[in-house]
């Protein structure tokens, strides 16, 4: 038996060596030691036909009607073409115009003439969705059947039957709808959206462009991604092609389970460019069996905190080792559950209910899924180490309540020196001219110096320092009292927390050496 050179040299490893012994170089087909490992991979299937056969007839069509009241001047109306004043183009234009205006209006009634009485038009429109349960319970984005006053689910073999509308979800885009039918219906079941990796074959169903059925095969492109949509966003990133239509349809595995809710495109034509997005079936599962309890409604854990991201720089400021991870607190809300079980402003949220918080907007997704009423340990970093409390989460409200204070007394304006503030008490003069609240307290930045690392976190005059390294500040003197002790312990930065019109923040500042004076 002959042996390959990656055989032999594995060998005449494993052998001792003499005594002042040089070893034999690698053949050079050999593999490196620090070599990746090889992992197996699952061979793609020969044709999608079979699973695509299975999976189709609970694909289903959503057709929509609404009413749209038309208005002269639509903005969607055709603009004018520009042409010469004057010119033959210019009257062909206007003439030609004039007789197809959208808006109602006959020959001879230019802009100026009077418009027409405008009639009520029947808008339409196309998506996708799928059957969860044979008793007809049907899900879709909230988007497809957003606004209408009719909705038809048109099944594979075109039987259109009118849908009654179970529940929202505005904030997941997700919608479930019911319909009643003698005719033998298929449903799909929710899979482990969790399970599905970066690389995984998937299959995507729908209705683009009102073809009807179709079937598009591709990948998992990436996992979490955020497009800005809401404060859940927790997208499967796909290119299998998703087109217009393709809305509210299902993302399959290769088991036939759904793992994703087919949601959005990222698309500078429209049309499918391979970058897709899918909400995660474990998202969806949750909140589509809540849509289907009498009523409709989707109740989501809450905690009542104002959070940011953890930058390296305010990682640095609180002792916090290995970089910028978990959120940090920069409100614990009045009487919210949070502040109910111990959260402070200035603690950073590493764990909940035993999941990390890697980054800042994992964890209202975690706290959304957590049942409303459970008690959960939460991991906290307070004080240089970690503290484990008990809180019981809330009902998310339609609305936030604002924290209320007392103003503090009036003390002479300071010049932070270093960090590019002028800083001065909360007075009638200073709560007139910034329009601060009546109850605001802590000391208001007046000044900020270009250039300087207060306008590189673009502080301005009118954001109110409510603390420094997260200890309360009345008055200016406070807060340089604070920034000198700072200094004296050669922290590199001091961390703030600003509160503006818009909320409050953490920033961290740069110290330098000055220390302040009186100004």
């Amino acid at each position: 038996m002959r042996l390959s050179p990656a055989v032999l040299a594995a060998l005449l490893a494993t052998l001792p060596m003499a005594a002042g012994a040089q070893p034999a170089p690698a053949p050079a087909d050999a593999t490196p030691r620090n070599a990746p490992v090889a992992v197996p991979m699952r061979d793609a299937p020969s044709s999608f036909a079979p699973l695509a056969r299975q999976l189709l007839p609970a694909v289903v069509n959503i057709s929509t009607t609404q009413t749209v009241q038309a208005r002269g001047n639509r903005p969607d109306a055709p603009e004018l073409p520009q042409a010469p004043p004057g010119s033959p183009f210019e009257e062909f234009f206007r003439d030609f115009f004039n007789r197809n205006r959208p808006d109602g209006q006959g020959p001879g009634q230019g802009p100026g003439g009077p418009a027409q009485p405008q009639r009520p038009r029947r808008a339409q429109s196309l998506g996708s969705g799928f059957i969860i349960d044979t008793s007809g319970i049907v899900v879709t984005n909230n988007h497809v059947i957003d606004g209408a006053d009719e909705i038809n689910v048109i099944l594979q073999d075109n039987t259109s039957i009118r849908a009654k509308l179970l529940g929202t979800d505005p904030r997941t885009d997700i919608a479930v709808l019911k319909i009643e039918t003698d005719k033998p219906l298929h449903a799909v079941q929710f899979g482990d959206s969790d399970t599905a990796q970066v690389g995984d074959w998937v299959l995507a169903i729908g209705n683009p462009f009102g073809l009807g059925g179709t079937v598009t095969a591709g990948i998992v492109s990436a996992r979490g991604r955020d497009i800005r949509q809401g404060l859940y966003d927790d997208f499967i990133q796909t290119d299998a092609a998703i087109n217009r239509g393709n809305s509210g349809g299902p993302l399959f595995n290769l088991e036939g389970k759904v793992v994703g809710i087919n949601t959005a495109i990222y698309s500078p034509s429209g049309g499918s460019i391979g970058i897709g997005f899918s909400i995660p079936s474990n998202l969806a599962r949750n909140i589509t069996a809540q849509l289907q309890e009498p009523g409709g409604k989707v109740r989501r854990g809450w905690l009542g905190v104002n959070i940011q991201q953890v930058t390296d720089e305010i990682a640095e400021s609180l002792g916090l080792k290995g970089g910028g991870r978990g959120a940090l607190v920069a409100r614990a809300q009045e009487d919210g559950p949070a502040a109910k079980g111990g959260i402070r402003n200035g603690d950073v949220v590493l764990k909940f209910n035993g999941q990390d918080v890697k980054e800042m907007r994992n964890l209202p997704r975690i706290v959304a899924d957590t049942p409303v009423g459970r008690a959960v340990p939460v991991v906290v970093w307070r004080d240089g180490k970690e503290e484990t409390l008990q809180v019981t989460v809330g009902e998310l409200p339609a609305e936030t309540q604002q924290a209320a204070a007392t103003p503090p007394p009036a003390n002479r304006p300071t010049e932070l020196a270093g960090l590019g503030l002028r800083v001065g008490p909360i007075s009638p003069e200073t709560r007139d001219r910034f329009s601060l609240r009546p109850e605001q307290k802590g000391v208001v930045i007046v000044e900020v110096a270009p250039d300087s690392p207060a306008a590189e976190r673009e502080l301005r005059p009118g954001d109110v320092i409510v603390e420094v390294q997260q200890e309360r500040v009345n008055t200016p003197q406070e807060v340089q009292a604070r920034l000198d002790a700072l200094r004296k312990q050669n922290r590199p930065t001091a961390l703030l927390l600003i509160e503006t019109a818009q909320g409050q923040r953490f920033v961290p500042l740069r110290l330098r050496g000055e220390k302040g004076s009186p100004g």
